[in-house]
């Protein structure tokens, strides 16, 4: 029986819709893995990655999280490194790489949705376009290692797209998922509250976004144990999460960041600017432009302001900025002509390319100071010694296929020393509650066969330790110096006058 025409209609228009994003996300995916190419091109790009990675293979022994292994971080993606690890092995971070990827599609997509639901067809494409390019707009090492901002974005995009339809569980749940990624991932939490006041949804819709934020969150934390999750991720960061005494280092930091991902978002920032003059310029009766937009903005604020918590200002915190800034210029494009919003997205898109260029000429010096210093650590031990690398970066440890000696897997931990924050408020007296009787606890137990001392010529290097530098003298030698980093082997009573006596220890 033939379809009436309103029928088929509908079916032609329904078709047209499903082709239209059928190619939308073809075109996305196709972006987001030439975009992040770099990444698969290096290993690591950054200490996140060799934190998370170290981690996995910690689980992996059987480590507890909070307890045995541990990091300021929520459980999320340290978990998702150990099932990578688990399904793919441990020698490669190539899965993370792919997860990543996929990421970063999930994220396009659902913001390309928001921008259809709102200004059409077109402003989905440029929506979603805008997102991927933006996502590689900072220092490479920021934008393409696989870590904590990368899987927490896609959970604030879902966060608003389930509050923008009235799924107000959905959006408590995915507020959640942004939160156990990383606990600026909360901040999504105010665009979502806009919407639903906007709504004018009631307490019922309050209460289901307040459930479904607190429930996978107060789960997680009777999991790995209250006290214990409560400590590593909120209240032991005290000193740490202080710009005390660090001068400007963190605003020149804070105007790097912004000043990267307004450049690889200037066209979008040009015509958001001309978008907000014509609105302070219409009349009363005239539509204003950038309609719609209100938790947008209010999104962006959260965004920035959780951004400078801390008073770090790595780069990579400035990614949570993207979905917000990518919706925005979306709107601001719809305000322009086919022809100049098309312009705009060029530039745009030539801009990406430099960014990715980038990544593929971006110095290689610490990766290959971390592999240097892993031959190393191979050369004086055996598979099953336990090393300690006194440093900020931890990917030594899996680089080196050697366990860690102690939880505490950056002298951050013990010395409060932070490279977006530089020296300041950095020595014992500042490492977090706890951390050095725990330390000098492992050492006795469990002491390294091999320590590392990778300061090289910072602050908080072993011979400004004072507890450390007294462990080295009595038990330890040095054998080595790599790159300014320094070896100290291990002695033993039967063979510390001999091997005093030589003044030379081989390596394994």
């Amino acid at each position: 029986m033939p379809l009436s025409p309103v029928a088929e209609h509908h079916t032609t228009a329904a078709s047209a819709k499903v082709a239209n994003w059928t190619r939308l996300v073809t075109v996305l995916v196709a972006l987001t893995v030439l975009t992040r190419l770099p990444s698969f091109a290096r290993t690591p790009w950054n200490p996140d990655e060799g934190f998370l990675a170290t981690q996995a293979r910690q689980l992996a022994d059987g480590g507890v999280l909070y307890d045995t292994v541990v990091d300021r971080k929520p459980p999320f993606v340290p978990l998702l490194y150990r099932g990578a690890f688990a399904v793919f092995g441990d020698d490669s971070l190539w899965p993370l790489r792919v997860a990543a990827v996929l990421a970063v599609v999930v994220g396009a997509v659902l913001a390309a949705s928001l921008a259809a639901r709102r200004w059409g067809e077109r402003a989905a494409w440029t929506g979603g376009i805008c997102y991927v390019f933006l996502t590689v707009g900072l220092k490479p090492e920021d934008t393409q290692a696989a870590t904590f901002e990368v899987f927490m974005l896609p959970w604030t995009v879902a966060a608003v797209w389930y509050a923008e339809r009235a799924r107000w569980l959905g959006a408590g749940l995915a507020v959640a998922g942004a939160v156990l990624s990383k606990q600026t991932g909360g901040a999504v939490l105010l665009p979502v509250l806009a919407l639903l006041w906007q709504a004018r949804a009631g307490w019922g819709a309050f209460f289901r976004v307040g459930a479904g934020a607190a429930l996978p969150v107060v789960s997680a934390a009777l999991a790995f144990d209250p006290g214990r999750f409560l400590y590593w991720i909120a209240t032991g960061s005290g000193s740490y999460l202080s710009a005390d005494g660090a001068g400007l280092k963190p605003l020149l930091r804070a105007l790097a960041g912004t000043g990267l991902l307004t450049l690889a978002a200037l066209p979008l920032v040009v015509a958001l600017v001309r978008a907000v003059r014509s609105r302070a310029a219409a009349g009363p009766a005239a539509r204003a432009p950038l309609h719609g937009t209100a938790d947008l903005w209010i999104w962006l604020a959260a965004s920035l302001g959780a951004a400078t918590v801390g008073f770090q200002f790595f780069g990579h915190y400035f990614l949570q900025l993207v979905p917000p800034l990518a919706l925005l210029g979306a709107a601001a494009l719809h305000e322009l002509t086919v022809r100049a919003a098309t312009v705009a997205l060029a530039a745009t898109a030539f801009l990406a390319c430099v960014f990715v260029g980038w990544g593929f000429t971006d110095s290689r010096a610490e990766v290959d100071h971390a592999r240097r210093l892993a031959d190393t650590v191979r050369s004086y031990t055996d598979h099953k010694d336990r090393v300690l690398l006194w440093g900020m970066h931890p990917e030594g440890y899996w680089l080196a296929k050697r366990s860690p000696a102690s939880r505490y897997l950056t002298a951050g931990f013990l010395t409060n020393f932070s490279g977006g924050r530089g020296e300041a408020r950095v020595g014992e007296r500042y490492a977090m509650e706890g951390a050095w009787p725990h330390f000098e606890r492992e050492l006795r137990r469990r002491p390294p066969e091999l320590i590392v001392d990778d300061s090289r010529g910072k602050r908080y290097g072993v011979q400004q330790i004072p507890t450390l530098r007294r462990h080295l003298a009595r038990h330890y030698e040095k054998v080595a110096t790599i790159d300014g980093s320094s070896f100290y082997l291990r002695t033993r009573p039967e063979i510390r006058s001999s091997s005093r006596a030589s003044g030379v220890s081989q390596p394994r």
